[in-house]
């Protein structure tokens, strides 16, 4: 059954809240122990809360300590529980077909993968997008560990799937989605990938200044950063904008309907959104947004002198320095994620 050109099966998995939890306080018992305190101290604090106040918060503590993403100690261990019951079981699986190698998701920016290898991604929707970004167009394969916390938008398989999902990567029959990714080149040469959006602006909540050109207009701005975003990324950050526009057109009596520009994953568009931009005698306001056409790409020149990054689907941790002289182009990518469909 092997494919002559496929080497391994690479595994992706990440650390669970409990792992992360654990890291930070040394043992589970230290962690439950800060979680039950903040939340007792809370109840407690005469100074901080009402007696009306804290009698509903106990009562609501009280209902939701029984559910999913509760914040309860136990919920974590549950979380954390199902989570390698379901790694345990991908590993098995994976092993009966090809050399297998897990990898944490910490180190995907610096793991060399080949040609020929068959990525399965076991973790949150947002690790399928982070992990697309550094495969180069190999397949991937989402499996949603927990279905009960996990909304699988990208994670179409299960353990339960798996099976056959391999079977048919490997006689290259699966059914697959090619989903447009956008990049940034700096004009040093660094490039990044976004599956679903890029952040540019500050690291903390000062403003972003730079210079925007687009389709052939150039101006000053000072706002709280630049949004740009895949049709994969509409649903996600991009929607918040654009929901955030709306609540305010309703609440100030507004009457003007907004279209949330819900794009499928293949669209060749980009759109940008400039997050909250001030007017005042340097900056202006006429390229609040826009859309990027296949050919078409968006240039910013930095004017923060220090602070400013350029980072994509959330994760800081791989992000670009973004300071003042340094000048960013970003477009659609030439490479495309290669989703495992059912």
């Amino acid at each position: 059954m092997k494919q002559k050109n496929t080497q391994k099966i690479i595994i992706v998995k990440s650390k669970t809240r409990l792992e992360q939890l654990t890291a930070k306080f040394n043992t589970k018992g230290q962690a439950d122990f800060y979680l039950k305190r903040q939340r007792d101290n809370l109840l407690e604090k005469q100074d901080f809360l009402s007696k009306k106040m804290r009698k509903s918060l106990a009562s609501n503590y009280a209902t939701m300590q029984t559910n999913v993403g509760s914040g309860e100690f136990k919920d974590f261990q549950e979380e954390h529980d199902a989570y390698h019951r379901s790694l345990e079981r991908v590993q098995k699986i994976c092993s009966q077909f090809l050399k297998v190698k897990t990898i944490e998701s910490d180190f995907l920016p610096s793991y060399l993968f080949t040609a020929g290898d068959i990525v399965v991604v076991v973790g949150r929707d947002g690790l399928v997008a982070n992990t697309a970004k550094y495969v180069n167009g190999l397949p991937i394969i989402g499996v949603n560990p927990d279905k009960q916390r996990n909304d699988g938008v990208l994670l179409r398989f299960d353990p339960q799937t798996l099976q056959k999902a391999l079977e048919k990567v490997l006689r290259d029959s699966h059914e697959r989605a090619f989903v447009t990714m956008a990049e940034v080149v700096l004009d040093d040469g660094q490039r990044l990938l976004a599956f679903n959006d890029f952040f540019i602006g500050p690291k903390t909540h000062t403003s972003a200044r730079y210079q925007i050109t687009y389709q052939g207009f150039t101006e000053n701005h000072s706002s709280s950063g630049v949004i740009v975003a895949t049709g994969a990324g509409s649903t996600g950050w991009l929607s918040s904008l654009f929901n955030m526009a709306a609540g305010i057109y309703q609440v100030f009596g507004q009457a003007v309907p907004l279209d949330r520009q819900t794009q499928g994953w293949e669209t060749e568009q980009l759109i940008f959104v400039v997050r909250e931009p001030f007017l005042s005698k340097m900056s202006h306001i006429d390229i609040p947004a826009g859309i990027l056409q296949a050919s078409e790409a968006l240039i910013l020149e930095s004017l923060m002198p220090n602070d400013g990054m350029i980072f994509s689907d959330g994760i800081t941790e791989d992000a670009l320095q973004f300071n003042s002289g340094k000048i960013a182009k970003i477009g659609r990518a030439s490479e495309k994620a290669h989703l495992v469909m059912p």
